[in-house]
């Protein structure tokens, strides 16, 4: 074995030579695969958005449902559930098998949060609390990042003990039901992470205007925020947005519709710069 992730050494010129055995004996096999979409559901990014979401739940004093576009395996709609640890304390469950960190600074800690739903839409969903599904994740995660494997692997042993419910669907489809459907005196947080780059540039402008739409029917009892980690650019209705080596985090908030900019953080989460309330 060579791969750190399973418990090997780095060996590059042994390593390729094992590569290419297995590339010569299942080409059939691999050719399948790699029909399949690469599925990214990098629970790190959770670091980034957990200042949104705990703003939210201070702001409404309102239970949560978290409606998350661009889903995969649902990972992240179980963001409540991970341990996160930062300069100024610690929130989430402290027996979490996912802890995350990286915070320069922090967001404040303050409020608890409730979770009234779970539910997210991908185009070809991943079920992880199966064999098969779990195998998938795994493949996508490059074997030598120890460290995004563990977190994976940590995110897969929540899946399996809190359920979410993730549709196959298009962003549009989806999202037009969800919104239409009443709040049941919760917060509606539709939220997403690296997801807008891979939307059609039509179907990304119908989702905004979809949200913002629901955004102006929003009140008091039933307010709606918008959260989403992008590249310059994609979280927002920018063009010529310069790149970055870090993804921008922007919170909507309705009845008020006002939108700002909280954080910046790397793509895989780490580090997160907190910009303020």
């Amino acid at each position: 074995m060579f791969y750190p992730s399973v418990g090997g050494t780095a060996d590059d010129q042994r390593a390729w030579g094992a590569f290419r055995d297995v590339l010569e004996e299942h080409q059939d096999e691999l050719r399948r695969l790699m029909e399949r979409g690469v599925q990214t559901n990098e629970v790190g990014r959770c670091s980034a958005l957990l200042g949104g979401f705990l703003e939210v739940a201070r702001r409404f004093g309102k239970p949560l449902t978290l409606l998350e576009i661009g889903a995969s395996a649902g990972l992240n709609l179980r963001w409540d559930r991970f341990f996160y640890e930062t300069p100024d304390g610690t929130w989430g469950a402290e027996d979490s098998p996912v802890r995350l960190d990286g915070f320069e600074p922090a967001p404040s800690l303050d409020g608890d949060v409730k979770v009234a739903a779970r539910r997210g839409c991908d185009p070809a969903p991943v079920d992880p609390t199966s064999d098969e599904g779990r195998l998938t994740l795994s493949a996508y995660v490059w074997a030598d990042q120890t460290e995004r494997w563990a977190r994976l692997k940590g995110a897969l042993r929540v899946a399996s003990e809190v359920p979410a419910e993730v549709t196959e669907s298009g962003a549009f489809d989806w999202l037009r039901e969800e919104l239409r459907a009443s709040s049941g005196g919760s917060v509606r947080v539709v939220f997403h992470s690296i997801v807008m780059q891979y939307l059609e540039d039509a179907e990304r402008t119908a989702v905004f205007d979809l949200i913002e739409e629901a955004g102006a029917a929003a009140s008091d009892a039933a307010p709606l925020a918008w959260l989403r980690m992008e590249p310059p650019g994609d979280g927002v209705r920018a063009a010529g947005a310069t790149p970055d080596e870090l993804a921008q985090v922007h919170l909507t908030v309705w009845p008020q519709g006002e939108t700002r900019l909280v954080a910046r953080a790397g793509y895989h989460g780490r580090p997160v710069h907190w910009l303020g309330e």
